[in-house]
């Protein structure tokens, strides 16, 4: 080999050493200054619903940790999939967050032209919400458990329906997931947001729906609507006599809405260390946790790794769901 082609050679091979060195120190650096201006949290849904304003009382207590502002964003629309392609493509320096949902585990089962990937497009920092559905019906509907509503709509197909809050959100496939599990023809009725939906479940113009307590947890409680089960893994203590689907006969049936924190994949180990740790202690709060549960949510710590795995799991879970039942959008 000549003499320059070794030098040339030998000079690359130096710089990528030095790289290779640099880039510890730089991720150290990186985690010593940050953060070093405001962070945006970016929000896929409106200001005022529930998952804003419990992503608002993270982000005060993460200017409060931190000492720079933490900024929410809102930028709704598709599913929440303007604000999740919007921070998929942003610069991973984590200075432009995501909250991630329920609906970017089932956005994935349904959309066929998605751009993004929840899985590989961004970097878990933690879960730090999660709302139990619960079945409920309508008062005039003739069924006071899950078993007697079971069979109500078994013995007359199509005559009940149930709401959602749109075609492929994570009310949607629990009601399919029921018909597909109980056997049932169960007439979907797709409404735009929660309030609509629950309007019509409370007149009785639609039969049922799964409805988180997020929000809806005051309608629960006063007779509103009637609760039949709850999808989770145990009772929730603001509705002590409502039996999980597994205590009603329906083993293995849990629907939850959750949010956390990602950034976009290829931030730096370090950042998404800090902020995982920020969280983890603003749920900690004693207050943070009381006012999560006035909202009907529970506070709930899932660190990087284990939410990284949750994500995953629930991805599987609701494309199962959605490929079974049919559900597809452009």
């Amino acid at each position: 080999m000549p003499t320059c082609s070794r030098l040339v050679l030998g000079r690359l091979f130096s710089v990528t050493l030095l790289g290779a060195a640099l880039l510890p120190a730089t991720n150290v650096l990186a985690s010593e200054t940050y953060p070093g201006k405001p962070v945006r949290i970016i929000v896929g849904y409106t200001p005022g619903g529930a998952t804003d304003v419990i992503t608002r009382l993270v982000a005060s207590s993460l200017t409060e940790k931190l000492g720079q502002t933490f900024i929410v964003e809102n930028r709704p629309g598709a599913g929440s999939n303007i604000a999740s392609e919007y921070v998929a493509r942003a610069k991973p320096d984590g200075y432009t967050l995501l909250v991630l949902t329920i609906q970017n585990a089932t956005n994935m089962s349904i959309y066929k032209n998605l751009h993004y990937d929840t899985n590989k497009d961004f970097a878990p920092i933690a879960q730090f919400m999660a709302s139990p559905s619960v079945l409920v019906t309508a008062p005039a509907v003739p069924a006071t458990d899950l078993k007697s509503f079971i069979a109500l709509a078994k013995s007359a197909p199509g005559k009940y329906s149930y709401a959602s809050t749109g075609v492929g959100g994570s009310p949607h496939l629990a009601g399919e997931m029921l018909k597909a599990r109980a056997g049932v023809d169960l007439l979907h009725v797709p409404y735009k947001g929660t309030s609509a939906a629950l309007i019509d479940v409370t007149t009785g113009t639609v039969s049922a729906s799964f409805m988180t307590t997020l929000g809806v947890l005051q309608q629960m409680q006063s007779g509103q609507v009637r609760p039949l089960a709850v999808a989770y893994s145990s009772r929730l203590p603001e509705l002590p006599n409502v039996p999980t689907m597994a205590e009603a006969g329906m083993p293995d049936f849990e629907v939850v809405s959750w949010n956390g924190l990602a950034a976009p994949a290829g931030t730096p180990q370090p950042v998404i260390d800090k902020l995982s740790q920020a969280v983890e202690e603003t749920l900690k709060s004693p207050e943070m946790q009381k006012r999560v549960r006035e909202l009907g949510g529970e506070a709930v710590l899932r660190p990087e790794k284990a939410f990284a795995a949750y994500i995953s799991d629930e991805t599987q879970k609701w494309r199962k769901v959605a490929e079974k039942s049919k559900i597809e959008l452009e």
